[in-house]
């Protein structure tokens, strides 16, 4: 028998999409709250999956009963986060801290997640704290855009870095998504930061097959992609540095509702896992899940087992 148990996706309800009012905002400075039972969060796809197996199995054998509720949209899950419907849940730092900022200030918002871990932590924790949520400290692994070429291509132009790259003179013509042209970590920022004759954008989608087709044929000569992508190996492809930091801080932190989870006990179990985890890991287990087709909690359970993290 499973020593957690799996909760199948579901609609929340409409209640759960608010978090503390305004006149109970003041509560989360309330000491933090130590359930017996957690939920953990995944957002449905692979990388989630795998996060939420490896903090449930920790925190299992940290004496708590869990179980994983899968929902695949931030806009249901968020809320259901802040109301502790969810107590536990995988984030990435710059993304989510731009998602908060968003929901506070409006869509039309600047952004505040950046390259710079240290300033988009403060700007997460900020948005976080007066929704009743603590944002537990990163680990090593990131899961940032990314870009890749064919391995031959690297070769023969003598490619490591998408410096490299500029300073090359090469046109590049770029398979991504169709709003690549016009985000700043994609084709403007290729051209202001690095210099790359981006040329056109093949509107392929992000790390699709299709994109990587793309460029494995020749078609494309860069495809957008992700640090943690399972299937590069497949299509003869690998990533170049992002060695000047265009890419913002996407760092893996788990995130608490605090008066549920935010005890001293869950930071714990779930710091093991920050300190252990690498972005290559992450690579790592999403291939065997994607290409291998093992299952999540396989993985997760292995992985945590050949760290010593769990008995």
């Amino acid at each position: 028998m499973r020593p957690y148990a799996v909760i199948g996706a579901l609609l929340l309800a409409a209640a759960c999409t608010t978090g503390p009012s305004l006149e109970t905002r003041g509560q989360v400075t309330a000491p933090p709250g130590n359930s017996k039972h957690l939920t953990v969060g995944s957002a449905g796809f692979t990388e989630s999956d795998l996060l939420a197996h490896m903090y449930a199995l920790l925190l299992n054998q940290a004496g708590y009963k869990t179980s994983i509720l899968t929902v695949a949209n931030r806009e249901l899950y968020e809320p259901a986060l802040e109301s502790g419907q969810i107590d536990v849940v995988a984030e990435y730092a710059a993304t989510f801290a731009d998602w908060l900022n968003a929901k506070t200030n409006g869509p039309e918002a600047a952004p505040v997640g950046s390259p710079d871990l240290a300033a988009t932590m403060r700007a997460l924790r900020t948005s976080a704290t007066p929704r009743g949520l603590t944002v537990l400290d990163p680990g090593r692994a990131v899961d940032q855009n990314a870009f890749a070429v064919t391995r031959a291509y690297a070769a023969r132009h003598h490619l490591r870095t998408l410096s490299d790259l500029g300073r090359s003179g090469l046109e590049v013509r770029l398979a991504a998504g169709d709003e690549c042209v016009r985000r700043p970590y994609c084709e403007p920022g290729l051209k202001k930061t690095y210099g790359i004759d981006v040329v056109g954008v093949d509107p392929k989608g992000v790390g699709t097959t299709q994109a990587k087709r793309a460029v494995q044929d020749g078609r494309d000569q860069m495809v957008l992609t992700t640090t943690t992508d399972a299937t590069l190996d497949e299509f003869g492809l690998v990533l170049l540095a992002d060695d000047k930091h265009l890419q913002n801080a996407d760092y893996v932190v788990p995130v608490v509702n605090r008066s549920r989870a935010g005890g001293e006990r869950v930071t714990k179990a779930l710091g093991a896992v920050n300190s252990a985890l690498t972005t290559q890991d992450l690579a790592s287990m999403n291939r065997q899940v994607d290409s291998w087709r093992r299952l999540p909690e396989d993985v997760a359970r292995t992985w945590l087992q050949d760290k010593g993290l769990l008995k």
